[in-house]
């Protein structure tokens, strides 16, 4: 899968729910690895903010991003727009805002969904780099008893669970199973707030521009007409005579679980905040903007701490190249050989896998007693997978070699010794030129890195 952008810009304008100003916000294309940046082109010099999980700064009622270098720029209210990006797929996205938050707009994501179908999606010379959840992944809250669960999946889907002691909203489900179905399913669902909760939130200069239009507003305990006359004169919108509990929208819930599927819409647009598209199941229970980021946090330490995952290795699945096509693509022979089989190629990238048996050869006196691989011999396996790459690239490759120019940046990082099994990546970091490939190579033993390098090899025809 490709990375991609927007194929042109789009504009979006409305008043912000915060700070009840009209705002505009430009969603531009970007480069390949540029992920979501928002700039401030309202402020001195133009911040930018990365939209990544160690820039949120404040959770109520909405995600909060600030430069780390300039406290200044700040955009809040941003998981409606994040979400409709991720859902579709988009990797990269520059946002120029005039204003500390995204527009409300109608305070679900549905209008930022119909704006990308409409100027499109454009693929770029980028493979996707996914999170790939391998192990369950777990975060609570025991204040709030609010926890979120991370599973292994083949997508990115959700189950989440909502509830309130209130006998209007008490207890909702709402589950996604694939992206396909955001724009249908969950784009169009709103954000909620109770009666009850909107005079301290407007206490606090937190719902200046909310209304009626942009959010579900629930009546759940019983007030009296001037104490709601009061709250409708405090936010600037009509008086409601309220007769019963209940939802006091002009707009009729789009579903009946709307608040459920809302907070599942936040959880995608936090869950974004990672940086990385997740190929991983999440059972969400009571989420908010405070867990969900907690969870996207824990993720971005895990990957700070190795930024490369370990590739995927089910040993029940055929190998691409078994050891007789390896032999046939590759001069090397025993006991050079040092590559078993082959279980991933893309078009800038590949796999591959060393069993290392007590029965090697070099073990006999690397060394007697203390068995350990030689890193030179784990640097020659990387290069024959990488060999594979560029070989698979060209007709008839059993008639050509490639050979080493240049071997940089060689790090061994732990040992391997018999029975592990060694996990080859190797990508192009630059696109074949006049027969030199350019690649980065990693070698990994379960999901740590034991040693990594980065080659320049040609491609040479034999005699």
């Amino acid at each position: 899968m490709k990375q991609c952008t927007l194929n042109s810009a789009f504009t979006l304008s409305g008043k912000g729910l915060h700070t009840g100003v009209h705002i505009t916000a430009k969603f531009c294309p970007a480069e390949v690895n540029t992920g979501y940046v928002f700039k401030r082109v309202d402020l001195e010099g133009e911040p930018t903010i990365e939209a990544v999980a160690e820039n949120v700064v404040e959770t109520t009622r909405g995600t909060v991003i600030a430069s780390r270098i300039n406290k200044d720029a700040r955009v809040s209210t941003i998981e409606h727009g994040l979400a409709a990006l991720y859902a579709l797929g988009i990797d990269n996205c520059l946002i120029e805002v005039n204003a500390p938050e995204l527009p409300i707009l109608d305070g679900s994501a549905i209008e930022f969904v119909k704006k990308i179908e409409e100027v499109g999606i454009a693929k770029q010379d980028a493979d996707k780099d996914y999170y790939v959840v391998k192990q369950r992944i777990k975060v609570t809250d025991p204040n709030t008893g609010s926890s979120l669960i991370m599973l292994p999946d083949d997508e990115f889907s959700i189950d989440t669970m909502i509830e309130f002691n209130s006998p209007v909203l008490n207890n909702q489900f709402a589950s996604l199973d694939t992206m396909k179905n955001f724009k249908e399913e969950i784009a169009s669902c709103r954000t909620f707030v109770f009666v009850r909760e909107i005079m301290p939130l407007v206490q606090l200069n937190l719902i200046k521009g909310g209304d009626l239009d942009n959010a579900i507003v629930i009546y759940d305990s019983p007030m009296k007409q001037e104490e709601l006359d009061q709250l409708a004169d405090a936010m600037g919108v009509s008086r409601k005579s309220v007769s019963e509990l209940g939802y006091l929208n002009n707009k009729p819930l789009s579903f009946h679980n709307e608040p459920a599927r809302h907070k599942l819409l936040d959880l995608i647009g936090d869950l974004s905040l990672i940086g990385r598209p997740v190929k991983g199941r999440i059972i969400a229970t009571r989420p908010g903007h405070t867990i969900n980021t907690k969870l996207s946090k824990k993720i971005r330490k895990d990957l700070r701490a190795q930024n490369v995952q370990a590739p995927v290795y089910d040993p029940n699945i055929e190998p691409i190249y078994d050891t007789n096509k390896i032999r046939k693509m590759l001069p090397h022979r025993y006991p050079f050989l040092l590559i078993d089989k082959v279980i991933e190629v893309g078009a800038n990238y590949i796999v591959g896998v060393k069993n290392v048996s007590g029965n090697e050869p070099f073990f006999q006196g690397h060394f007697p007693g203390e068995p350990v691989m030689p890193g030179v011999l784990q640097v020659e396996a990387m290069a024959q997978v990488g060999g594979l790459l560029v070989l698979g690239q060209v007709e008839d490759p059993d008639q050509y070699s490639t050979y080493f120019m240049k071997i940089d940046n060689v790090k061994f990082r732990q040992k391997v010794v018999p029975g592990d099994t060694l996990i080859f990546h190797l990508s192009l970091m630059t696109p074949i030129r006049r027969g030199c490939a350019v690649m980065k190579g990693y070698a990994f033993v379960g999901e740590k890195i034991v040693s990594e390098a980065e080659f320049m090899a040609q491609v040479v025809k034999n005699k």
